[in-house]
C-alpha cells in the first residue's frame, strides 16, 4: 500500500513541491515454464488505476536498459514490470554506457496498412510472429510496442488505427478488466468513424 497511498500521492499532496525522486520499483510479471498460480501473475492494470504511477513494460533486453534508466531519471514513481521470459532470453546486443529511450512513447516496431496490432512486453514477441504469419496471406500489419502503459502513448496509436481502420490488442492478463480494454475504449472513442468493422 505504500506504493499505491504514498509514493504515487506524493507529489500532489505536496502541492508538487516534493516528488519521490527516481523511485524504480522493479517486478517480474507475466507466465513462463510451469511458474504455476504463484507465479504467472500480470498485475498491470490493477497499478495502472493507481494515480500518479507510471506503468513501463519492455519487451527486450535493449528496451529494458534504456526504458529503466529513463524511469529511474523520472521524477514520478515508476513501476518497471519485467517479462519473466527476458530473464531466460538469449544475449541481445545492448548499447553501452548512458543510453534512454523516452517514456510515454510508443513505437512503431513494423509498417503496415491493413491493421494496427499493439503489444507490450514479451505478447511483442507472439506478435511479431502473427505477423510474419498474417504477411503470408497477403495481410499488411502495422505492429506497436505501446512500451509504457500508463500514460501510453495515444497519439501514435490513433494515426495507425487512422491508417488501417482496425485494431488488434494482444496482452498477457486475464481476460477481465485488463489494460486491453482501455485501450480499445480510448480508440473507439477517438477513431469510431475511421474503424471499418
Amino acid at each position: 500500500m505504500q506504493i499505491v497511498n504514498e509514493a504515487a500521492k506524493f507529489r500532489y499532496r505536496s502541492g508538487n513541491e516534493f516528488n519521490c525522486g527516481g523511485l524504480t520499483i522493479r517486478s517480474p510479471y507475466g507466465a513462463v515454464g510451469h511458474g504455476g498460480h504463484y507465479h504467472s501473475q500480470s498485475p498491470e492494470a490493477f497499478f495502472c488505476h493507481v494515480p500518479g504511477l507510471k506503468v513501463v513494460i519492455p519487451r527486450s533486453p535493449r528496451e529494458a536498459k534504456g526504458l529503466l534508466l529513463a524511469s529511474i531519471r523520472d521524477p514520478n514513481p515508476v513501476i518497471f514490470f519485467e517479462p519473466k521470459w527476458l530473464y531466460r532470453l538469449s544475449v541481445e546486443e545492448v548499447p553501452e554506457g548512458d543510453y534512454m529511450l523516452p517514456l510515454s512513447q510508443a513505437e512503431v516496431i513494423r509498417k503496415g496498412s491493413d491493421i494496427t496490432l499493439i503489444g507490450w512486453g514479451a505478447q511483442l514477441a507472439v506478435l511479431e510472429q502473427a505477423c510474419e504469419d498474417a504477411s503470408k496471406d497477403g495481410i499488411s500489419c502495422e505492429l506497436i510496442d505501446l512500451r509504457t502503459l500508463i500514460p501510453w502513448d495515444k497519439e501514435t496509436v490513433e494515426a495507425s488505427v487512422s491508417k488501417t481502420g482496425k485494431l488488434l490488442i494482444s496482452h498477457e492478463a486475464p481476460i477481465t478488466g485488463g489494460f486491453g480494454a482501455e485501450i480499445a475504449a480510448s480508440i473507439a472513442e477517438r477513431c469510431f468513424q475511421r474503424v471499418g468493422y
